[in-house]
């Protein structure tokens, strides 16, 4: 992605296809898998985070599911949530409920428009899908038939560590196009004491979009983010997902030679990698800021939505 994150070194579509063999999980876990990754999440690593809660306390990791969302139809192609009330007056329209009255509403809901999960079935290069489905055999107009997001309906739960990369640099937010390097997430993770390990979710913080919701002047260019080197490293940590508080995880800045979202090309299709999107990790930051302790027991559920290529969320964190 020439040019497109201060110096992250291009990689073309020969290039993604030579690192995505090496990186593959394709078989890993058997012809049928659907899971990808998230067969690094045993039972036996559920059981242990949820020893991290200590104090009880929880913090909700999304954004606001509502008309204010950072998505703009004209040039993203993708619109914020509606929200609309269907009954809110008492309305009665059949003149049965003489001894009550209800209110009732509707959301239209984008399934990647507000905080979500995407599925292995979002996105795929040279006609196959992960672990090597064909996608006109796995995708049709009723939805996914291979890798829904329905298949993670039982929900994501494993050790959540936070890499708080604004804080570690002394800044509110990372600033446009700003690449984050396998460097970079060894620093933050050893300044925190925390040591990766297999099953884990990583928890990125670049303070983006809820600096942005707030108001702040973030500039244009671009959203920070992993550059396509990290999948190696999230491969030998073997991270199970990866959430981020921005568009995409992975860095985004102006088009120029080459893929423009290498990382995800690399993680959904080749490593089956499960991706996090639109978070909001500035009430777990400041907590893990006040006590020290950036790893938490993270809580996920996505729909159960036949077909669905992603879903929203309210993922939570506790301590």
């Amino acid at each position: 992605m020439e040019g497109a994150a201060m110096g992250t070194p291009p990689i073309d579509l020969d290039g993604i296809r030579e690192l995505g063999r090496e990186l593959s999980n394709w078989g890993r876990w058997g012809d049928d898998d659907q899971l990808g990754t998230l067969n690094l999440i045993t039972p036996q690593r559920v059981s242990a985070a949820t020893r991290l809660v200590r104090r009880g306390a929880r913090f909700a990791l999304s954004i606001p599911a509502d008309e204010n969302g950072p998505h703009d139809v004209r040039t993203s192609g993708r619109f914020n949530p509606i929200h609309t009330m269907t009954r809110y007056r008492g309305d009665d329209p059949h003149g049965r409920l003489a001894e009550f009255r209800s209110a009732e509403d509707m959301v239209i809901l984008g399934t990647h428009s507000s905080t979500h999960f995407d599925a292995l079935s979002h996105l795929w290069y040279d006609d196959l899908l992960y672990n090597g489905v064909h996608h006109e055999s796995a995708l049709t107009a009723w939805g996914a038939l291979h890798c829904s997001i329905q298949n993670l309906a039982e929900g994501v739960v494993s050790r959540g560590v936070l890499a708080d990369l604004p804080r570690h640099l002394g800044t509110d937010f990372l600033p446009p196009g700003h690449p984050v390097r396998p460097a970079d997430l060894d620093a933050v993770l050893d300044a925190a004491g925390i040591a990766p390990e297999p099953g884990d979710v990583l928890l990125l913080r670049t303070g983006t979009l809820p600096a942005q919701r707030r108001g702040a002047d973030v500039g244009a260019g671009g959203s920070p983010g992993l550059t396509w080197e990290c999948a190696r490293w999230i491969r030998d940590h073997g991270i199970a997902a990866v959430c981020a508080d921005n568009f995409a995880v992975e860095v985004l800045g102006p088009a120029g030679r080459g893929p423009r979202i290498p990382f995800h090309m690399l993680a959904i299709r080749d490593m089956g990698l499960l991706l996090g999107e639109l978070f909001d990790f500035e009430g777990l930051a400041e907590d893990c800021t006040r006590d020290g302790r950036y790893e938490c027991l993270f809580v996920a559920a996505p729909l159960n939505l036949p077909g669905g290529v992603g879903s929203p969320l309210n993922p939570l964190a506790l301590k």
